[in-house]
């Protein structure tokens, strides 16, 4: 008996090595399953064996391969030095597809081709990437990237030559969204410029190529409504009351028009006229009164909001108003307490200062060349003024822009970008934020080319250092207007 359980433990003994030598030499054999980066088991196959390999999109790599890693959802999402290369939910505007693409269905192909010195992705392999971004790009569990928040800090960048509007996630500086906005697909209807309700609950666009005004939520960046503004085009700018009720809007041609919207119901409330080349528009604190430019003159108009009056403010102290190019006011930007306002003069290169009370001229500012559009700072109460044509010994450099103390009138100017137009201000994160059209061949060459030509690109100054950062952002055609969610 006791033999025979010595036999039994003998034997127990014996197994238990053999079926460890067993699974050690079968686990040796096959390889571990691949790591793919949570993204979608088909995706991450493309990127895991294709891109993010040694020497290029990987984390050993990556910095040396536009700063793009491809290693893991998180780490695509991370941007590369050029923005954001995926885009959810649309292929068109993510520069990862220019890159991978050689066929002629699936849009722009740009070069060089990727996988770099290896063969191109299959059609099929193509398709997939494609496919996926379309569907907002999701990690292997289903999150989109930047869906969870829907009071996420944005600000967001209008594309006059593309008819979009970029969406950017504040915190990264990132581009998440890209928004086509518009009713005509057929037809470029030149968004121009874009402006946020005070309450922060919706933005809203006016097109020089359509006669619409387009009301978005800012939660879900989602189509609201839009109203008709008349039989009239070329709609360039838009203010909006304090209690976020009421828009005005300034359509610039030689019979200039005003039309008034209630935002609440979407409706057409006046269209009037009466006005020559009226294009910036802004309401005084009591918003009872409305001032615009007249671009093309040495005046504003001074008009209040029950349309009773039209009165001519002369920016230069004369007697007469002049219609033939002067100063040539382009926009306008209350102080913070209401009692003085500046007025951008494009073509003297000057900010002037007038009371809001006996609208007297108080101060010329000199600034850079064409100064355009500006945007305030009550807490640092400063004044940040865009000029577009400012020179500069670097050829890549053109414009700048001028920051006015609205107490003492000091203004100091700073060098950026190409052609900077939009301008706003991010002071939770601490930046200016400065939207560069780069419209002509003689500015900085784009790193890609998308669907609708000659990209743009956005820089930053820190607000409280003015030092111009070295990140660049670049966006679809002619970025032309910013707006930043209060």
């Amino acid at each position: 008996m006791k033999q025979k359980n010595f036999k039994i433990k003998s034997n127990y003994f014996i197994f238990i090595p053999l079926l460890l030598l067993f699974f050690l030499f079968s686990c040796t054999k096959d390889s571990a399953p691949p790591e793919l980066g949570d993204f979608p088991t088909e995706v991450g196959k493309i990127f895991t064996y294709k891109c993010a390999t040694s020497g290029c999109h990987n984390a050993a790599s990556y910095q040396g391969a536009a700063d793009l890693n491809l290693s893991s959802f998180a780490d695509l999402f991370k941007g590369s030095s050029n923005g954001s290369p995926v885009i959810p939910y649309r292929s068109d505007f993510s520069s990862l597809c220019y890159f991978i693409n050689t066929y002629d269905e699936y849009g722009p192909k740009n070069t060089p081709t990727m996988p770099l010195n290896a063969s191109p992705l299959s059609n099929a392999e193509v398709k997939t990437i494609k496919d996926w971004i379309d569907n907002g790009a999701p990690d292997i569990n289903g999150y989109v990237m930047w869906s969870e928040n829907p009071n996420r800090k944005k600000y967001y960048v209008l594309n006059q030559g593309c008819d979009v509007v970029t969406v950017f996630d504040a915190k990264t500086q990132l581009p998440m969204r890209y928004i086509t906005v518009g009713n005509d697909p057929t037809t470029a209807e030149s968004p121009h410029m874009i402006k946020f309700s005070p309450d922060g609950q919706y933005w809203y666009v006016v097109f020089v190529g359509n006669n619409i005004l387009q009301k978005y939520r800012a939660s879900d960046d989602a189509f609201i409504g839009e109203v008709n503004l008349g039989a009239f085009q070329n709609w360039n700018t838009i203010t909006i009351s304090n209690d976020s009720k009421r828009a005005y809007c300034v359509s610039w041609q030689t019979n200039s028009r005003l039309a008034i919207i209630n935002l609440q119901t979407m409706q057409l409330k006046n269209n009037v006229g009466g006005f020559t080349n009226a294009h910036g528009i802004a309401l005084n604190n009591s918003n009872d009164t409305i001032y615009m430019t007249a671009q093309t003159g040495n005046y504003i108009y001074k008009v209040d909001t029950a349309l009773n009056t039209i009165n001519e403010i002369r920016l230069d102290g004369s007697l007469t108003s002049v219609s033939t190019s002067s100063l040539d006011p382009h926009e306008i930007q209350f102080s913070p307490d209401g009692s003085k306002y500046f007025v951008t003069c494009q073509t003297t290169n000057q900010v002037r200062v007038m009371s809001t009370v006996g609208d007297n001229l108080l101060q010329v500012i000199n600034t850079g060349e064409y100064p355009q559009e500006m945007v305030k700072s009550s807490n640092k109460n400063k004044l940040y003024v865009t000029c577009v044509e400012d020179p500069n010994t670097n050829p890549k450099i053109h414009g700048s822009v001028t920051v006015i103390d609205m107490s003492s009138y000091v203004a100091n100017n700073y060098k950026v970008g190409y052609q900077p137009h939009g301008i706003g201000l991010d002071e939770a994160n601490g930046y200016v934020i400065v939207a560069n059209r780069n419209i002509i061949s003689n500015g900085p060459t784009p790193h890609h080319t998308g669907v609708c030509g000659r990209n743009g690109f956005v820089n930053y100054f820190n607000i409280n250092t003015m030092q111009l950062l070295s990140k660049k952002t670049e966006v679809a055609s002619d970025p032309y207007s910013v707006a930043v969610r209060p």
